[in-house]
């Protein structure tokens, strides 16, 4: 393949999840899974299921849940020459389980997993590359996964590629609000586009209301902000307008990976130059099919299923 279009990098791992509703980890009851996983691959996967070329890079332990994910990506046209397979580290793992108020609980197994031994990124795999997208869960893993993910920032923007930046950070694991910002600013400086829930902009801002602190994220130099509002859609910013874009209604199964599939809707769409509010449209639409499959990456809908599902909805 040559350069990709869009980029991504990060954490990869498999999730293995409850069968039952509101099982507790701490209980012995039964698991499904491998299921291929980590926010950044589950972008990728869509991004390369809405039609347009993508690459990876990360890494993965060289064993059976690497193949898992491998396979997965490479079926779907995923680049993988920048995925390096370990020797002798296990790929990362995360088991979850649901409970029926819609809450989650994880334990991930990624400490010494080898997600965090990806190949530090090179000038030479953006030099056909459009966008690079990074996710707030790689730069919470620190070390060399954090470390790699600056480098792809600056090379990026070296390069005249465009940021996207999907905050899903946790202030409360990272030492609170003030350490959170000082972990995202150096993709933050970078960015065109950040898509982060209403609570994830106050946070980077400081400011009060969702609303006011898109537009500080906008005031500060990002060109485009993708507020998600859950089941009432997003609302699209700018400089100069604010799109509401209302949602889509899905019998929800597993809203893992969700928010990924989003973000690739809306990169995607900016990237074929769609009109805001279709954009929003898009990413919607891909947001609401991803919770409907059980497993993270597994409702990444091809295209033309997500143009059925936008004009049946219409």
């Amino acid at each position: 393949m040559a350069q990709p279009e869009v980029v991504s990098i990060g954490a990869l791992l498999v999730e293995i999840m409850r069968k039952e509703v509101d099982s507790p980890l701490d209980k012995p009851d039964d698991f499904v899974g491998p299921f291929p996983s980590g926010a950044p691959a589950i972008f990728a996967d869509q991004v390369a299921r809405l039609g347009h070329s993508v690459g990876f890079i990360g890494a993965v332990g060289a064993d059976d849940f690497g193949k898992c994910i491998l396979d997965r990506l490479k079926a779907d046209g995923v680049d993988t020459s920048r995925v390096a397979e370990v020797e002798g580290i296990a790929t990362g793992v995360a088991f979850v389980t649901y409970f029926a108020d819609g809450s989650r609980k994880f334990i991930f197994h990624m400490g010494n997993s080898a997600a965090g031994q990806l190949p530090m990124p090179d000038a030479e795999y953006f030099a056909g590359a459009r966008w690079l997208h990074i996710a707030g869960s790689s730069l919470a893993a620190g070390g060399r996964l954090r470390e790699a993910c600056y480098e792809a920032a600056r090379l990026a923007h070296e390069a005249g590629v465009q940021v996207s930046f999907d905050p899903n950070l946790r202030p409360e694991l990272l030492g609170g609000e003030e350490a959170l910002r000082g972990i995202c600013a150096p993709v933050l400086e970078v960015a065109t586009l950040v898509l982060p829930s209403g609570e994830e902009a106050e946070i980077l801002t400081g400011a009060q209301g969702a609303d006011a602190a898109c537009q500080a994220l906008l005031a500060g130099g990002v060109r485009y902000v993708g507020l998600k509002r859950g089941a009432a859609g997003c609302t699209v910013f700018t400089a100069e307008e604010t799109i509401p874009v209302p949602g889509f209604e899905v019998a929800a199964v597993d809203p893992t990976g969700a928010g990924d599939c989003f973000d690739a809707g809306f990169v995607v769409g900016l990237a074929e130059a769609l009109p805001l509010y279709e954009v929003g449209r898009l990413a919607n639409a891909c947001g609401a099919l991803g919770a409907t499959k059980k497993g993270p990456m597994e409702g990444a809908a091809l295209r033309e299923d997500v143009e059925s599902f936008i004009s049946s909805s219409q």
